[in-house]
């Protein structure tokens, strides 16, 4: 049960709202069932009662108020008003008074109604809101290594889908837990104050639907759950098929894609249209079932009645009749309310996949501060792997020192671990075993947010935001236009960005897709140059550049990294041969280190590599 209203947690900070939902839910339960409580004296007046007969009701003495007969106590109360007005004014008078009185109860019900969902608003929209600003904030300190599991898609699916589901959820919960219990109480307690004996009757059937609705949504959270992970699945095709385009055509892939979007498509179809109809077969089941229920206290009813034994009025039986079957929508609204929170609970489960997930690279309660870049980073005997507890190690017992203003280049095979080692640096991975130190102190110790401030990063895809050149090159920076401007130049970009329409204003499309290649490259440069960081990551960072634009990149950078500690990843080791130590790296190893000269020297894998590129 506790997991049932468990989506309710979301609604702290709302309970002001909540309250008010709850306190207008509860005015309309009551006033739903009041309303049909009148029938009872129309039908008195239809039946053309004497006049003796109310004169008899006013010469009885008023019963004392009590709330444990109140339903007797307001029953009597307004009989005796209706009588006062019978023998005062006539029942035409009184017919018109029940038909106002109706209309005003009515109207007041749908009024509360709507101010019910007027408050739970605020709370919807709040909590979607809420959730999404709490998964992109989780998703932001998630370290890198998580999204090697996990698919962008599915990812997307549950901050829309899913959360959209919870939404759905929590309104639903809400008036499962207040509303239609309420309106099912109030109309026992008013069905009971008419006739126990039939009451007991409804009060030993009504289970039966309880137990249906069980059975069915036990199952439909199964099936909602597996058709949210398909619709995840989905949404990683989508994205993969937009960000992949190009190789899509190039490679004339359509209808490989084609296919394979229409076959997750077709599965997401088929769990869809098993958690519909699962949704759909409670409320008519249970319909049904109260339905019988009516249909054997109508005959019940009906025999009392008929049996002119005095126990049950034929006013009084068709009151009861008309109160009972105020019990069918709230039981139909609660089957299908459990179906979605089923389904909300479903959704929940994978949000919180994410929300509970486990930070690796947290910071220290009293972590210490770093402002500038003193000496030198050491790695001593550090290893990672990707999984804790993988014995198959990216990165194997690396022991080396980069001194201040000194540029080391890492060289090797794909997948030598060149990439992960420079990562390890701003802390996007933590070493499993020996240390990592910045100026002597563990960076596990120290301040993230500070330590990666004192590091520019060019990697080498171009990661550019769908906005302004302006604002690609100032990414979280506050800077003067004249400073962007001068990093634009030392990148040897500002030539080709004033000749854009909007010069630094030009929005350059999702991904940069406006630019070509090396202008995309030489805007991630100019972005690292206006940081002005002490250390400096340049993963193949000239690698999508022309022969021209290369000379011309290299050389800013060899300006920019003049007094500065870099680190250096390259393929084209035409651009690290003025490197002060080359490190090669061999499935996870320093295999050989030195500068240029004396690795080719070595003839070993340094030398191996040059020759493969017909290095001169």
């Amino acid at each position: 049960m506790g997991k049932l209203f468990s989506v309710l947690k979301y609604v702290k900070g709302y309970w002001g709202y909540a309250s008010l939902n709850i306190f207008f839910n509860i005015l309309f339960s009551l006033f739903s069932v009041v309303s049909l409580a009148l029938v009872m004296p129309f039908m008195d007046l239809i039946f053309q009662k004497p006049n003796s007969f109310y004169a008899e009701v006013l010469s009885k003495p008023a019963p004392p108020f009590s709330l444990g007969h109140l339903p007797a106590y307001i029953g009597d109360t307004f009989n005796r008003m209706m009588a006062f007005l019978i023998v005062d004014s006539g029942k035409l008078e009184a017919l018109f008074l029940i038909c106002i009185v109706v209309f005003v109860l009515t109207f007041c019900k749908n009024m509360f109604r709507y101010l019910a969902m007027y408050f739970v608003a605020p709370i919807r929209n709040g909590v979607v809101r809420d959730l999404r600003n709490k998964l992109l904030s989780k998703s932001l300190d998630l370290p890198l290594s998580y999204y090697s599991d996990e698919r962008k898609g599915d990812i997307m699916s549950r901050m829309t889908s899913d959360v959209q589901e919870i939404e759905w959820s929590i309104m639903q919960t809400l008036e499962l837990i207040f509303r239609e219990p309420l309106t099912i109480i109030i109309s026992l307690i008013m069905l009971i104050s008419i006739s126990g004996y039939l009451t007991l009757y409804v009060l030993l059937f009504l289970p039966v639907a309880g137990i249906i609705v069980a059975v069915i949504g036990k199952s439909l959270k199964r099936n909602a759950r597996k058709s949210k992970e398909i619709l995840g699945n989905l949404f990683n095709i989508m994205e993969e098929t937009l960000g992949g385009l190009k190789i899509i055509k190039a490679f004339t892939g359509e209808s490989f894609i084609k296919q394979k979007f229409e076959k997750t498509n077709q599965d997401f179809y088929k769990q869809s249209v098993k958690v519909y109809r699962k949704t759909d077969l409670t409320s008519p089941i249970s319909e049904t079932v109260v339905v019988g229920i009516l249909m054997m206290i109508l005959f019940i009813g009906g025999k009392m009645v008929l049996s002119d034994s005095g126990v049950l009025t034929a006013a009084a039986f068709i009151g009861y009749f008309a109160v009972a079957s105020q019990i069918v929508p709230p039981i139909k609204q609660i089957t299908q309310a459990y179906n979605n929170i089923q389904k909300g609970i479903a959704s929940e489960e994978r949000v919180n996949k994410i929300l509970d997930a486990e930070i690796a690279i947290t910071e220290k309660q009293n972590a210490q501060s770093i402002t500038k870049f003193n000496s030198s980073i050491d790695f001593k005997n550090t290893s990672f792997a990707y999984r804790k507890g993988d014995s198959g190690y990216v990165l194997k017992n690396i022991n080396l020192s980069i001194p201040k203003g000194k540029t080391i280049a890492l060289v090797g095979q794909s997948g030598s671990g060149k990439t992960t080692l420079a990562d390890m640096i701003p802390r996007f991975y933590d070493a499993d075993n020996g240390s990592l130190s910045i100026d002597g102190v563990n960076v596990k110790d120290l301040k993230i947010k500070e330590l990666r401030s004192l590091i520019g990063v060019v990697s080498q895809e171009s990661i550019l935001f769908n906005d302004t050149v302006f604002n690609n090159i100032a990414f979280g920076i506050t800077a003067s236009k004249e400073d962007v401007i001068q990093a634009a130049k030392i990148a040897n970009a500002h030539d080709f960005i004033i000749a854009l329409p909007d010069g630094y204003d030009t929005n350059i499309g999702d991904r940069g897709g406006k630019l070509s290649g090396g202008q995309r490259q030489r805007l991630s440069i100019a972005r690292a140059v206006l940081k002005n960081p002490p250390i400096l990551i340049l993963d193949e960072a000239t690698s999508a550049l022309d022969t021209e634009s290369e000379r011309l990149v290299q050389d800013a950078l060899n300006n920019l990294m003049k007094n500065r500690t870099s680190v250096v990843i390259a393929h084209r080791l035409s651009t690290i041969s003025s490197a002060d130590e080359i490190i090669v790296l061999n499935q996870g190893e320093i295999a050989e280190r030195g500068n240029h000269q004396t690795l080719l020297s070595h003839n070993g894998i340094y030398k191996r590599l040059c020759d493969m590129q017909s290095f001169k």
